[in-house]
């Protein structure tokens, strides 16, 4: 079945992989969240349990796709394991810096978005023939999408319990821009290597400036912003911001693909140097 995967599924499902086995990086930063930390690596409190959950159900996405990869035979795994080294020792700042309000925002644009890409995924493995391929990375979605649905419902009671505190951190996320995990996988032969991937991506349709754009409305939908009632100052101009950056993004992402021009094929040490 993995023999009719085409070489740009491959890029993206190893760049989708890549992203998921730097576990110890994310684990790291949930840690760092002011008032919600695991101070001991074994705390009893219900958040330092939480990430430990969490961690050990988004630890099974890597191996699951790894273990795929490496059954299928098609790509380099030497080349693919050099990129798992690289993103890790490098690490990525997603802006947050200890702010559990922040965080929470962070990971909840973030898991949607996951899910997002590992759906899409699915349909191009069906399509290519791969029920295998198909029926893992649904079931990785369904994971993600039930870790999005904990983060936004931690994120809707902060909106809850202070509306401009959270307003003011959705805004501070949103103006830093959401940074991708994985930003940071390029090494010293392909410094570029995340913008190449992030390339083939958004031809696929996997995951687009169009789904950013989404997922902002989602988010904005879904925590009520548009009627939060009482803010003043800065936080009303922030709740301003937000509500109106999704459909000015969305205007910017169908301006963007009207005017995209397809870009040579790159190779990807990935795949063996074959292009993509």
């Amino acid at each position: 079945q993995a023999k009719a995967i085409p070489d740009e599924l491959l890029v993206v499902l190893v760049g989708d992989m890549v992203t998921e086995e730097a576990l110890p990086t994310y684990q790291s930063l949930l840690n760092g969240f002011e008032g919600v930390s695991d101070r001991s690596g074994s705390d009893a409190s219900a958040w330092a349990r939480w990430t430990r959950g969490w961690t050990a159900e988004e630890n099974r996405h890597g191996d699951l796709l790894n273990r795929y990869l490496y059954l299928s035979g098609r790509v380099d795994l030497r080349a693919v394991e050099v990129t798992i080294q690289n993103l890790i020792i490098k690490g990525f700042d997603p802006g947050t810096a200890n702010n559990p309000y922040r965080g929470f925002v962070y990971t909840s644009f973030q898991e949607r978005a996951t899910k997002v890409s590992h759906h899409n995924v699915a349909k191009l493995a069906r399509a290519a023939g791969d029920e295998t391929l198909q029926v893992i990375c649904n079931t990785i979605a369904s994971d993600e999408a039930r870790h999005e649905r904990a983060y936004t419902n931690f994120m809707g009671y902060l909106f809850e319990q202070d509306p401009a505190g959270a307003v003011l951190a959705f805004r501070d996320v949103l103006q830093n821009q959401i940074v991708m995990p994985a930003q940071n996988m390029g090494g010293a032969g392909e410094p570029d290597l995340f913008e190449r991937f992030s390339a083939v991506a958004q031809r696929l349709g996997v995951y687009t400036a169009e789904h950013y754009a989404q997922i902002v409305m989602h988010l904005v939908e879904r925590w009520r912003v548009e009627s939060l009632a009482g803010l003043t100052g800065e936080a009303a101009a922030a709740q301003e911001y937000v509500c109106t950056l999704g459909p000015r993004y969305r205007r910017l992402a169908e301006r963007a693909s009207r005017r995209a021009t397809p870009a040579p094929p790159q190779a990807f040490s990935w795949i063996f140097d074959r292009a993509a």
